[in-house]
């Protein structure tokens, strides 16, 4: 949702006035860390109508998030919601975005109270933003216990165990809920609604209670080949308390048996009771997908006995410092620290780590692995620009997520598309080739090339099973692998995925011809045969300019006769003036169908003026970007300026549209650095306009910074010249190699549209 007014801004401040202070107690100093605000991205009327994102207490790529529950979540709804009026537990979620469904979740639920309350709606507290306490590492609220007094909860966590702490009102008669299985819905609509069965277990010497459910709500679009192994997860759970149990019991379906030790089944909860004259109970929850007993290594090896919250939320804290300190802002208002460093966490959540204690349960086999593992990949939105930000920012993640991919290819038959434990055939294209092809032009090492180029090469070459009797629908259910559906039926042949077979084809056919690129790099650097290189450059350069509509001026789908399908048809997430500009990696070819570049910049004016850039969804990422391709970049300055401002604030509402696991985010830092990934695949960045006087930056490894000079950006957004190192740059495009191992990048800006930057187009290619 764009930012229509002032008011909308003031009226979202109004709704959440939840302090983001650090806590009362000492933590390790982070101004970084303090301008974060986890609730931008968390407001909207719509899924789409904001970021999707929540306010979750974990590490940097945790496995396991732990957030206030307001909402019993499914895809298209986060469990907390900042307008919410009660909150009815504490959930260690990994739902990994709000169009993704929910897996292995378990919820702690504090209570006071002779009748223990299980079902969501009975056991809801109030509670009042203004006593939130929201930070990337600890989390308080208080919650209304509707008798004039008021339970204390506290909450931090590590990657794979949960921290609790409930503070209950004297005389009380307290107890801790652990919520095993609950009913959930499947797909979109709240109707469908199934009952997952799970277990539960009480030891009281222990002081632990322990369980186990199916939960998986993208079980119903998973690959039909992966689907038997992967209808075997489940989420594990061990909670140890430090206070012991005057009672204890099973809830399941409203039915309390007092004294029981297990349950078996649905709607299934478990509980303990404290003395009343008990005041804090701490619980530690160690989550696993592999079983209890890791759950319970887990709990162990991450918040030992005798940890205290306050302990659990600094090394969290620390945790994010790392990261976010390695950037430093000069310049830049409050509001805009708060966009940036916000924008910094969210970029650092996912994909989130699957392993545990050096081993990992695979979905796509039904074993336990050894290894590093990870999962909540959205690879056709991050392979943009979040996967860049994780080269330069994670690159001791990055061998491992590669190597992560390679698991599932060998695993499961193919590299993953959109991973929630297992594929979902979520979206087009086969974009793990970028990622591979990126990460090996960009120096990477650490992961095995000859596996990534299997893996790669049989995407682009060998068509999913069934290809010509499968449409492949938006989740399309009881399908096979979709990789690149369309390959056998024309692609291959005639270089357009026919309309008239497969869904969304105009956006297939866009999206191989990138991936095709991306393995033409990919086999270029490894020295592969040169019929192979040629044969991936000359698809990779041929297949987008079928779609080209010589009588419109538009690209447009295409059935299997050649006939045009229509200029609305056989799109994704996107019309025709969106991806009339995605040719990325061949943007000369596209600007000489457009007319040339004076002809492609008023078509490009075109898309802009008249309404057509939907910045939400991620086809429009680069298209501002395009203007410096062709010969205009001012107007690319001008155009990045005008996006930043209009879909980016310090409010709940502070995302014009998902997250999308970073991509979101991940174009506002690239652009408000001067500079963006529009072709990922070839290492190289084009320039745009940064956003504030200097910024430093601590690449993980490097000795020296990468640091970013722009005097007077705030009010001058164009570009009269760059050097990077001294040295002058004429062309809008900055190397990766030139950046990696940081220097300087000086920008001389101006309040007037410069001529820099305006080469000619024909004189290099992207």
């Amino acid at each position: 949702m764009r930012r229509a007014s002032l008011l909308i801004v003031i009226l979202g401040l109004g709704a959440a006035s939840a302090s983001r202070c650090p806590p009362a107690f000492s933590v390790p100093k982070s101004d970084a860390v303090d301008h974060v605000n986890a609730l931008i991205g968390n407001g909207g009327d719509t899924p789409n109508g904001s970021g999707g994102m929540i306010p979750s207490t974990a590490p940097p790529f945790a496995m396991t998030r732990w957030v206030a529950q307001t909402h019993e979540n499914y895809v298209s709804v986060t469990p907390y919601n900042h307008t919410a009026k009660r909150i009815h537990g504490f959930q260690g979620t990994h739902q990994p975005a709000i169009w993704m469904g929910e897996s292995g979740q378990v919820v702690v639920a504090p209570g006071v109270g002779h009748k223990v309350k299980s079902r969501f709606a009975d056991r809801g507290l109030g509670f009042s933003n203004a006593t939130e306490v929201i930070t990337p590492s600890y989390y308080r609220v208080d919650l209304d216990t509707g008798n004039g007094s008021v339970i204390s909860a506290e909450q931090s966590a590590t990657s794979r165990v949960g921290h609790l702490r409930f503070t209950f009102p004297e005389r009380s008669a307290p107890y801790v809920l652990l919520e095993a299985t609950r009913p959930t819905v499947i797909t979109s609509t709240a109707s469908n609604i199934t009952y997952p069965l799970g277990s539960v277990s009480i030891d009281p010497a222990r002081r632990e209670i322990t369980g186990a459910n199916s939960e998986r709500q993208d079980w119903i679009i998973t690959p039909t080949s992966t689907a038997a192994h992967a209808s075997h997860f489940r989420g594990y759970f061990c909670a140890r308390f430090d206070t012991p149990f005057v009672a204890f019991g099973v809830v399941q379906n409203g039915s309390t048996s007092v004294g029981a030790r297990a349950g078996t089944g649905s709607l299934l909860s478990a509980y303990a009771r404290f003395s009343e004259g008990t005041r804090v109970v701490n619980v530690r929850v160690g989550v696993s997908f592999i079983s209890v007993e890791q759950a319970r290594r887990n709990l162990d090896a991450e918040i030992p006995d005798g940890a205290r919250l306050e302990d659990t939320a600094r090394r969290t804290r620390t945790a994010w410092a790392e990261k976010l300190d390695r950037v430093t802002l000069e310049g830049a208002a409050k509001e805009e620290k708060e966009v940036f460093y916000t924008a910094f966490f969210h970029s650092l959540q996912y994909p989130y780590e699957q392993d545990e204690g050096g081993r990992y349960y695979s979905g796509y086999d039904n074993k336990v692995h050894k290894g590093l593992s990870y999962t909540g990949y959205s690879i056709w939105d991050t392979f943009r620009a979040e996967w860049a930000w994780l080269i330069l920012f994670a690159p001791e993640r990055v061998p491992g997520m590669i190597t992560s991919m390679l698991q599932d290819y060998r695993e499961g038959g193919w590299l993953p598309m959109w991973k929630n434990i297992v594929e979902t055939n979520i979206m087009v294209g086969t974009h793990a080739d970028s990622l591979i092809a990126e990460a090996v032009i960009k120096g990477v090492k650490g992961f095995n090339i000859d596996l990534a180029w299997e893996a790669a090469y049989k995407d682009g070459t060998i068509p999913p099973e069934n290809d010509w009797n499968t449409t492949y629908s938006d989740r399309e259910e009881n399908v096979g692998y979709e990789v690149r559906a369309g390959l056998s039926s024309v692609y291959a042949e005639k270089g357009w995925v026919a309309d008239d077979v497969h869904s969304e084809s105009a956006s297939r056919t866009l999206d191989y011809a990138y991936d095709d690129y991306a393995l033409y790099r990919l086999a270029d650097a490894l020295g592969k045969p040169s019929d192979v290189v040629n044969a991936l450059r000359d698809r990779a350069m041929s297949a987008p300019f079928t779609l080209f509509n010589n009588a419109t001026g538009f690209m447009e789908a295409r059935n299997a006769s050649g006939a045009w399908a229509g200029p609305d048809a056989g799109w994704t997430e996107g019309d025709k003036w969106a991806y009339s500009f995605d040719v990325v990696h061949d943007i000369p070819t596209l600007a000489s169908y457009r007319g040339g570049n004076a002809s492609f910049v008023r078509s490009l004016d075109a898309h802009f003026d008249g309404g057509h850039n939907d910045h939400s969804n991620e086809p429009s990422h680069h298209i501002p970007y395009l203007y410096a391709l062709a010969g205009a970049a001012s107007k690319t300055q001008e155009r990045v300026r005008e996006i930043a401002r209009a879909n980016y604030n310090n409010t709940p509402i502070g995302l014009s549209g998902n997250e999308d696991c970073g991509q979101m985010s991940a174009w506002y830092m690239f652009s408000a650095l001067g500079f963006y990934p529009v072709n990922p695949a070839s290492g190289e960045y084009v320039v745009g306009s940064p956003f504030f006087d200097k910024v430093t930056l601590k690449l993980p490894g490097q000795t020296k910074p990468l640091v970013v000079s722009a005097k007077g950006a705030s009010s001058a957004k164009y570009v009269r010249s760059l050097s990077v190192d001294g040295e002058a740059v004429s062309w809008p495009i900055i190397r990766h190699e030139q950046i990696a191992a940081g220097g300087d990048v000086l920008f001389e800006m101006s309040e007037s549209p410069e001529t820099w930057g305006d080469a000619e187009l024909e004189e290099w290619t992207c």
